[in-house]
């Protein structure tokens, strides 16, 4: 606890972050408590103390939570990996897929095989960040498709309808492309369920693990826990204010293919159960076979290529990708999983149960990955 607490004031007090809040220890309850949240700094730059207990925007990080959630339908609920996912969006129904990746859009191909529930966990579905200089990325850009650090603009039913009406970048299961796949997948669950993903997610996972801080938005009632978000451009830059902006109360619409907020305690609360199957009261919650095909490696050396992670063109050595998480296939902590999320989040969790979270309000820079690097350091003692 004082390592980390030591490690995170260093990085405020160098000015580059605002404030941050983390853990670091066991997933599995220890008679001292096991991994506990600590924060440090403050909310916004004149803004109060960073609380432990801080509601943060997770982002991409939602989708670990998704993934969890499919997981215990597969195992309880009679949803399979290989189901199409036209069945709930039939939008996606025979989708043309462009002859390549840099064709205009009028050159496609009929897909070789129906998008499944598998591919869209494994962000091999053909949705996803494409080159933005490319046709398929223009017309993406003009439908209000492309992805970036604020919410969708659209609500998820007109998202869905206007990403079904543009070709596939690859053939399913053999590319991969980040992002997209797990907007649908979000509004598939919530089609399924026949209820919002805010709701359905409440009942199958988040009330279960004892995850009450977790959800599509930040209830008016707990706004004095949301921190105000920025950029780093020489300088620290508000893009949402303290208490308010994005996430900050309901917005009205539908948001099932949205992001998610949550705590360090709550994400603590996830990382228990995918290291030991069980929920909060320690009853059966997702198998082993299902939680080792997680941390597998789903994804082909072929669809491995530099263009299939924009933010990194090394973003594939070392590195593999399963259910909804990223996996170390190499190296020190090889077989850690986890993800990030692109406003300065990271949870993991090794095989030998040592687990991690870090949460800041500020979009990657070298300065927050600077932060996320040092947390990830902390070893764990017992090694």
């Amino acid at each position: 606890m004082s390592e980390l607490a030591d490690v995170l004031q260093r990085h405020v007090d160098d000015g580059v972050l605002v404030g941050a809040v983390a853990a670091v220890g066991p997933a599995a309850p220890t008679r001292d408590g096991g991994a506990r949240p600590v924060g440090a700094g403050r909310m916004a730059l004149d803004g109060p103390p960073m609380p432990p207990d801080a509601v943060m925007r997770v982002q991409s990080m939602t989708k670990v939570v998704l993934a969890a959630a499919v997981l215990r339908l597969v195992e309880t609920d009679g949803l399979r990996l290989e189901d199409e996912v036209a069945r709930w969006l039939p939008e996606l129904a025979d989708p043309q897929v462009l002859e390549h990746p840099g064709a205009t859009l009028d050159r496609t191909v009929p897909a070789e095989r129906a998008i499944t529930v598998r591919h869209l966990l494994t962000c091999t579905s053909g949705y996803g960040i494409v080159d933005e200089t490319s046709p398929l990325g223009a017309a993406m850009e003009r439908s209000e498709l492309a992805a970036g650090p604020r919410p969708w603009a659209l609500d998820a039913s007109t998202w869905v309808e206007r990403l079904g009406a543009l070709p596939l970048v690859g053939q399913p299961g053999e590319v991969w492309r980040y992002h997209h796949s797990f907007g649908l997948l979000g509004v598939l669950l919530s089609r399924r369920a026949g209820r919002p993903l805010h709701e359905h997610l409440r009942e199958v996972l988040l009330d279960p693990l004892e995850m009450p801080d977790t959800g599509s938005w930040v209830p008016q009632d707990q706004l004095h826990r949301l921190p105000a978000a920025y950029r780093w451009d020489d300088a620290l830059v508000e893009t949402d204010p303290l208490h308010a902006g994005s996430y900050a109360g309901d917005p009205g619409r539908d948001v099932s293919h949205g992001e998610l907020v949550s705590t360090a305690a709550d994400v603590l609360a996830l990382l228990r159960m995918l290291h030991d199957g069980r929920d909060a009261q320690g009853h059966p919650f997702v198998g082993d076979e299902l939680r080792r095909l997680m941390r597998t490696d789903a994804v082909p050396d072929r669809a491995k290529t530099p263009e299939s992670f924009p933010y990194s063109e090394r973003f594939w050595e070392g590195t593999g990708w399963g259910l909804g998480v990223g996996i170390r296939t190499a190296g020190p902590g090889a077989g850690r999983f986890g993800w990030t999320g692109g406003l300065g989040t990271d949870c993991w969790l090794d095989p030998s149960g040592w687990c991690g979270v870090a949460l800041v309000q500020t979009e990657m820079s070298p300065p927050v990955m600077g932060l996320l690097g040092d947390v990830d350091a902390i070893a764990d003692p017992r090694a």
